[in-house]
Parts: structure tokens; C-alpha cells; sequence
């Protein structure tokens, strides 16, 4: 059969090779002129490597997963470094704290904090465990159309110890009380999507995958994990076409009949839209065909967008760590202005990576790669003077962490913001992380990943299930993959 798929992120090529594996004609068409999505890379004529988006590594069972469906291992294609300390994180001058990959380091840390909260941490992560064993082997991999999907007697006898129903901010404070461990625990939701009082307790999964199985870097960058995307795909014969975005998602009889690109009809016999659900539902599908109006859209509570800087200085900072979280100022007073009154933070937290402490081929000889991340909520006006405003109060704070000056040393820098997720993503007001994880949009009550229109076409992607994240993305393409299948099985009965 003919499947078209719309757009070369994660999700777009792991529905594609899934679909090229059981012998199905895939050509996936992408808008930009490399594939990746969100997860891309940026090229300098200076010799800068830059990911430009995800820079964490967290889940690798889900990527060795990935490339043992098609009978490879991650290691074919990468090779993955474990960082100690897995990230840094620090609370203001002579409150830095190291987080380190042992567990057992890593309880005595807790300990010095706050006397046993140890041991507090191993009951956390023993309920974390069960939830991220559960969910990642499990409901993940649900495709969210039905309530039938979750009537299995093991799932429900379960389903309390999940905890879908429980505030992950009561459930953090159940153990801790200290304020640095609270912000550590909590600091993975910032990104879901949601206040963590809104937040489910089941997340506390992301928890035991970043502090207990590591956080984790391909040597090259992220592009790497693209690339070897892209190499399984091409083995199984998926056509890439760059360049190439659609202009409409064709159908008659109730049935999708093919994608108008370039002025050109492409027939197909099935659709994956894995570019942003509210563009396709939006732009290419004619309203008869939609699953969701605009009123929809609005009610919706998206994820953070974000505030980046790629910047590249020819001086190394060896005090500067792979991942240094900046939790200097109020978490909370961050979170409010990102979900509850969106506008530009006051004093906001923010994030650097500096891949180059770990790969120094990602800089040139003698340079350092330095990517600066400030969430923000999405849909707000980003003038350039408001990112350079910005840009002087991450690294005002960057230096006096540092001790030294940075911006005498820049010989680069780029930033990246909303309005550049809408025009290279078509991002639904310029998010960066999709859907907000809260109860209301989790598995079920996400958008559906089938057209109720239309039988033959399908959603992939991080507004469909199971969410965000490079591991989820490339979940959502089996997913959306096996339900393609399904559909042409059940037209040859």
C-alpha cells in the first residue's frame, strides 16, 4: 500500500519505518530541508555543532526498543555516554549541588540536604518504579481511542499505585520538605506542561528515569539518534522528499485519497499526519473533515514554549558542567507566569548545556558549545530587543555562577524562539512541548491519533498520545503505524 506521511520528526520516522518494515510504500514529506523535527541540528561555518532542541537523554530502553523491532542495536548507530554528574543544579552563590548517577551517592546528597531524606528517597522511587515499569511498558502504547483499552483486571488492580489522580505536588512533599529537594523533584513538570498541584503523581516516573536510569548522551549530539532514524528508514526503502510542505490532505467518498504537494496530487492509500495536529486539522483538512473546531484549540492548555540561545565562545569553562539547571530564583513565582498569567518571567530559572564538556568535536578546537533554555509560555509576542533583554539576564547569572566572564568570549549566537517554532514547526502558538500534561489531556482525553472522519488517515506527534519527549515521539509513530495496519487488514476482510 501507498502511505504518505507528513513530516520528518521523531514520530514521522518511526511510524515510517515501522509501516517500510511490514512492506507498505512510505514516502514521508517534510517542509525543512533535513529531517529531525524539533531534534535537527544546526551546522555553523564557525564549526559548531548545535542541537537544537532536545539535549537530554533520558528513557534509553525506549530507543533500544526502537532499534530492536528492526533487529539493531542502539550501539549500530551511536554511541551513548552515561554523564556524572548527570546534571548540576544550582540555588544561588555557595548552593550548588551535584547530581550524581549512583543511587547510593545520590541518597547520601539527599541525607545532606535534609537529615533521611535517604531513605525517603528510595520509598519515591520504589512507587516511581512501579509507575514507570507500568506506564512505559504499558499504557504508553495504548492508542487512547477506547475505555476498553485500559479493562485489563492486572491494569486496574493497579491502577491506585499510579497515582493518575493525585496532585504530584502533595505527593513530592509527602517525602521532602526542603525546598531544594522539592524543586529538584518537581523541576521534570516545568516541561510537562502544567503546574505540578495540576499535574498527576504518575509522572513521578520521569523522576526514576532521569535520577535512577540515567541521563544519557550520544556522542555527536542528538543529530545522531536522527540519523540513525533516518538509516533504518532508508534500509526498509522510505522516500524522503524535502522541501516539500503540504498543501492540502486530499479526500472523497469518506476516504483519504491522497496529499497536494507542490501543485502535484500524491495518491495514497493511507495518511500519518506527524506535523502539528492543530496545522493539519487547521490548514490542510477542509472543515468536514475535522476532528476538532477552533473553540477546541482554544480551551486547550499547551506546554511551554521557549526562549533559546545557541551560543559559541572561543574560551572553555571547565567549571561549566554538561547540564546546569539555574533554580536561583522562585520556581513558583516561574511557573505562574508561565501557566497561570503568561507573560515574560519577572526572574526567571533557565537551563545551560554545554555539550562540548562531554564532546568536544560539537566546537572547535579550543571553543565551547553553550545552549541556553528559558521556558516561557507560548502565544507571547518575542521582539528581538525582548530576547536580547533576556539573553543579559541568563548570562549575567551564567557568569557569576561561572566566576568569569562569557560574553567577551562569544564568536556566535543565535536565538530561537516562538515565532520560530510557528514558522519552522507550525507550532499551535509557538510550543515547544505540545499538550500540558495535566488529568484532562492524558491518554484518553489527548487528541485521538484516528481521523473520525475519515478512516485512512491518522495523527502521530506530541499532541497526540502519548505526548511529549523524543521517547514518547517515537511510541506515537508505532502507535500510529499499528493503526494503519489495522485498518488495511480489517479492509481485506
Amino acid at each position: 500500500m501507498r502511505i504518505s506521511i507528513i513530516g520528518a520528526g521523531i514520530a514521522g520516522l518511526s511510524a515510517a519505518a515501522y509501516l517500510s518494515y511490514a512492506g507498505h510504500e512510505v514516502t514521508i514529506f517534510e517542509k525543512n530541508a533535513t529531517p529531525g523535527g524539533r531534534a535537527r541540528q544546526w551546522v555553523t561555518k564557525e564549526g559548531y555543532v548545535f542541537d537544537m532542541g532536545p539535549s537530554w537523554y533520558w528513557m534509553p530502553d525506549v530507543f533500544d526498543n526502537f532499534f530492536a523491532d528492526f533487529g539493531y542495536k542502539t550501539s549500530d548507530f551511536y554511541q551513548l555516554v552515561r554523564l556524572d554528574p548527570a546534571f548540576t543544579v544550582t540555588f544561588g552563590k555557595g548552593r550548588q549541588y551535584d547530581i550524581p548517577s549512583g543511587f547510593d551517592s545520590l541518597k547520601s546528597l539527599f541525607d545532606q540536604i535534609e537529615p533521611g531524606a535517604g531513605s525517603k528517597l528510595e520509598a519515591f522511587m520504589k512507587g516511581a518504579r512501579f509507575k514507570y515499569e507500568k506506564g512505559m511498558q504499558e499504557l504508553v502504547y495504548k492508542p487512547g481511542i477506547s475505555l476498553r483499552e485500559y479493562a485489563d483486571p492486572a491494569l486496574l488492580k493497579g491502577i491506585m499505585q499510579l497515582q493518575v489522580f493525585s496532585s504530584f505536588h502533595t505527593h513530592v512533599r509527602k517525602y521532602f520538605s526542603d525546598p531544594r529537594l522539592i524543586n529538584l523533584m518537581e523541576f521534570p513538570v516545568l516541561f510537562l506542561g502544567a503546574m505540578p498541584k495540576e499535574t498527576p503523581a504518575l509522572y513521578s516516573l520521569m523522576n526514576y528515569a532521569g535520577l535512577l536510569l540515567g541521563t544519557w548522551y550520544p556522542k555527536g549530539g542528538f543529530g545522531m539518534v536522527v540519523d540513525a532514524l533516518v538509516s533504518v528508514c532508508e534500509a526498509q526503502g522510505v522516500q524522503f522528499r524535502f522541501n516539500a510542505p503540504v498543501e492540502r490532505i486530499l479526500a472523497e467518498n469518506g476516504l483519504v485519497t491522497g496529499l497536494l504537494v507542490e501543485d502535484s496530487v500524491i495518491a495514497s492509500d493511507a495518511v500519518i499526519a506527524a506535523a502539528d495536529y492543530h496545522h493539519v486539522e487547521t490548514k490542510l483538512l477542509d472543515p468536514a473533515w475535522r476532528n476538532y473546531d477552533l473553540p477546541y484549540w482554544k480551551s486547550r492548555v499547551m506546554a511551554p514554549s521557549a526562549l533559546i540561545f545557541y551560543v559559541g565562545t572561543t574560551k572553555r569553562f571547565p567549571a561549566l558542567k554538561h547540564h546546569t539547571l539555574f533554580f536561583d530564583e522562585d520556581f513558583g513565582k516561574h511557573a505562574l507566569e508561565i501557566y497561570k498569567q503568561p507573560s515574560w518571567p519577572s526572574r526567571p530559572l533557565f537551563y545551560v548545556c554545554c555539550p562540548s564538556r562531554t564532546d568536544p568535536g560539537v566546537a572547535p578546537p579550543g571553543h565551547e558549545n553553550l545552549f541556553l533554555l528559558m521556558p516561557l509560555a507560548p502565544g507571547l509576542l518575542d521582539e528581538e530587543g525582548t530576547r536580547e533583554t533576556y539573553y543579559h539576564i541568563m548570562m549575567d547569572r551564567l557568569e557569576e555562577h561561572l566566576g568569569e566572564k562569557v560574553r567577551p568570549h562569544v564568536d556566535y549566537k543565535k536565538s530561537y524562539c516562538v515565532s520560530d517554532f510557528q514558522t519552522d514547526y507550525n507550532a499551535f502558538k509557538g510550543n515547544a512541548y505540545g499538550l500540558a500534561n495535566t488529568l484532562r489531556q492524558t491518554a484518553l482525553f489527548k487528541p485521538k491519533i484516528r481521523n473520525r472522519h475519515l478512516p485512512n488517515l491518522f495523527y502521530a506527534g506530541q499532541l497526540t498520545v502519548p505526548g511529549p519527549g523524543v521517547p514518547p515521539a517515537l511510541i506515537s509513530g508505532k502507535i500510529a503505524a499499528g493503526q494503519v495496519h489495522s485498518f488495511f487488514s480489517k479492509a481485506c476482510v
